[in-house]
This record gives structure tokens, C-alpha cells and sequence, in this order.
């Protein structure tokens, strides 16, 4: 029996390929998890499941990862959620806009 398997992470991120491997290593840790390929359902579906951790993709379409972590924090029912931000940047800049948002 796992001690995460009431645990649900929302995986979001445009890209299949990365959605998977993520998924793949959610699971094999325990967890549940959701999947969305859009910023807008990133938003609608954590408001439906309330998830325990959110990975936000910085790219994707409809609304971007920060906006996304922005629109968040700005929900008292939403702002417990963990977030964490994933950028192929990898550029400073980036980092200190995802603490400033809330991820």
C-alpha cells in the first residue's frame, strides 16, 4: 500500500511526450494524476480536483504556466496547492518570475 495513493498531481504541459514521462514517474512514486495540455484547463480542472501539486509547463496555449500560477494564488480555495513551474529556458529571469507568482 502506498502512503500517496490519495495524492493527485495535475500534469500540464502541451507537449504528449512530456506529459507521459511525467506521468510515468508520478505514478511510479504512488500518486494519482490528471492530465491537461492547456493552460485553461490547467486552471478549470485544479478548480474541479483541487490537486496536492500542480507541474505547469511555462509554454503552453490558452493561458501560460505563470498565469496559470498567478490566477491560483489568487483563489483562497486553490492557494495551498504546490506548484512547480517547468521551462526549457532555463534563463534566470524565468526562476524569478515563477517565486514571484506564487510557484
Amino acid at each position: 500500500m502506498s502512503l500517496n495513493k490519495n495524492k493527485t498531481v495535475l500534469i500540464c504541459d502541451d507537449e504528449p511526450s512530456i506529459r507521459e514521462s511525467i506521468r510515468y514517474a508520478v505514478h511510479k512514486a504512488g500518486y494519482l494524476s490528471e492530465q491537461v495540455d492547456n493552460g485553461i484547463s490547467a486552471y478549470e480542472t485544479a478548480c474541479k480536483i483541487i490537486p496536492d501539486l500542480m507541474i505547469l509547463d511555462v509554454g503552453m496555449p490558452g493561458m501560460n504556466g505563470f498565469e496559470v500560477c498567478k490566477k491560483i494564488r489568487e483563489s483562497e480555495a486553490l492557494d495551498k496547492i504546490i506548484i512547480l513551474i517547468l521551462t526549457a529556458h532555463g534563463q534566470t529571469a524565468d526562476a524569478n518570475r515563477a517565486v514571484t507568482v506564487g510557484a
